[in-house]
């Protein structure tokens, strides 16, 4: 599973880098996948938007093991 999550994630990611910012797959255990958001989106006020209405719900779409994302 933990590649079908990185080959989804690198999908995401040029649309994280166009701002700024940056996915690091932490881990993924028992459906739950940890995102490490550096650069530009560390700090974004939007930061939880992006996370659980774009990565999240897109990972679980194309992953549907993934039960879900959380951020450390």
């Amino acid at each position: 599973m933990r590649e079908r999550v990185e080959a989804v994630l690198a999908e995401i990611r040029p649309h994280l880098l166009a701002d700024g910012g940056d996915v690091e797959l932490v881990d993924v255990e028992a459906g739950v996948v940890t995102l490490r958001l550096t650069g530009a989106c560390s700090g974004c006020p939007m930061r939880a938007m992006t996370l659980q209405g774009g990565i999240e719900r897109y990972l679980k779409q194309q992953v549907p093991e993934v039960k879900e994302v959380v951020a450390v």
